[in-house]
């Protein structure tokens, strides 16, 4: 580690499986699922899954940009969920599951909107990316419960039949960037 540490915000659906994936990469300090994007001061989890308070799910990534770089992250993000359902992962539905990407600073939205930009150029996707890329506002981070629930919940149903794929996938694909 460099001593630098950077922040990311990140939605992409179910905040477990990000977490799951993130926690996994070198140079990622520490994360912590969450809610931001919204109106309603101090969310609930029970609150945001009504998709009245404007929040998305989202995890807050600790890094170290020496080790791991913004646009990296994003990669990595943009391999682990799809960003071309609105408001949608999967079996989850709703703006709480928004594709978004909240940028701490204006290099963040600039890499942001580059590496979008050369995802739809090489048309990785057959559909549209309607990820958001939109600074960042007030994040909290959910309830105890919900912190390394993969790793201390893996025989739970969706993680067993939801975030283990992605996972194994994520693994699979970023294995040279994983800690050891």
């Amino acid at each position: 580690m460099t001593g630098t540490v950077e922040t990311a915000t990140l939605a992409g659906g179910c905040f477990w499986c990000l977490e799951a994936a993130f926690q996994e990469l070198k140079g990622v300090v520490h994360v912590t699922s969450g809610y931001a994007g919204g109106q309603t001061a101090n969310p609930t989890y029970e609150d945001v899954c009504t998709g009245r308070t404007g929040h998305a799910e989202v995890v807050q990534i600790e890094f170290d940009p020496q080790v791991m770089s913004y646009r990296d992250l994003l990669q990595v993000f943009f391999t682990i969920h799809d960003p071309t359902t609105l408001n949608r992962q999967g079996n989850d539905a709703g703006t709480q599951y928004r594709s978004a990407i909240f940028y701490h600073s204006a290099a963040q939205k600039a890499a942001a909107e580059r590496v979008i930009a050369d995802l739809g150029a090489g048309k990785i996707y057959d559909d549209p990316i309607v990820t958001e890329v939109v600074p960042a506002s007030k994040f909290y981070a959910a309830e105890a419960y919900h912190q390394e629930y993969f790793r201390r919940n893996p025989a739970q149903p969706y993680c067993a039949f939801v975030v283990r794929p992605k996972v194994a996938k994520f693994r699979k694909r970023f294995l040279e960037k994983l800690k050891k």
